[in-house]
């Protein structure tokens, strides 16, 4: 059984990392700029969703052998990276879909938890934090250590959950406050578009190790 002490240190580091913007941070914010606050939200749950096969994959040694392939690790990053480039071309596309009534805002929810999985799944570097930290805080002592870092892993998909989540709607409340004028929710729109662009570009362009 993992120590609690264990836990308690690992959530404590856990969410001084998530609150730092990272990638999932800013493809959240510009999902809930885009379109709106449900969006937001239903893209945190299926990137969180996404993480679940790393965790997986990690707990039963699988995540190693991936983070360790030069090879491996670069496809996974490249396509995570164009499919965000498509979501911020298709954003910025249809910015003004909603002063022609096109109901871009009311994607059906398998759409947007679809979305956000394949972003959370396509990460390789939740792959490679994964194995680098959630060793760190196994007891091998005290019981099965792939049980004891499926534990580890769930807590940090809670949290992130959780964290994720207060920056969907931060977000999207403040969409809904430029709502009041259409031309600021194009432009909001446009900027969740290049914001994810933008993301995409940086994973594409960073090493091949995280």
């Amino acid at each position: 059984m993992l120590p609690i002490e264990n836990l308690l240190a690992f959530a404590v580091a856990s969410v001084l990392l998530i609150v730092i913007p990272g990638p999932s941070v800013l493809f959240v914010i510009g999902r809930s700029i885009t379109l709106g606050r449900r969006a937001g939200l239903l893209s945190v749950l299926g990137n969180t969703l996404g993480t679940v096969p790393a965790v997986l994959a990690v707990a039963f040694g699988v995540g190693a052998i991936v983070a360790s392939s030069v090879v491996a690790f670069t496809i996974i990053k490249i396509a995570g990276a164009i499919y965000l480039v498509y979501l911020g071309i298709q954003a910025i596309r249809h910015r003004n879909d909603h002063t022609r009534g096109t109901p871009v805002a009311r994607a059906s929810a398998w759409t947007l938890l679809r979305q956000g999985f394949i972003v959370g799944v396509s990460n390789p570097k939740t792959i490679a934090f994964f194995v680098a930290v959630l060793p760190q805080f196994a007891a091998p002592h005290a019981g099965a250590v792939w049980a004891q870092l499926l534990i580890l892993g769930f807590t940090f998909q809670v949290l992130a959950l959780a964290c994720d989540s207060a920056w969907a709607f931060a977000a999207g409340t403040a969409r809904g406050w430029f709502g009041r004028s259409p031309r600021r929710v194009s432009t909001m729109s446009g900027v969740g578009g290049v914001m994810m662009i933008g993301l995409g570009g940086t994973l594409a362009l960073t090493g091949s190790k995280a």
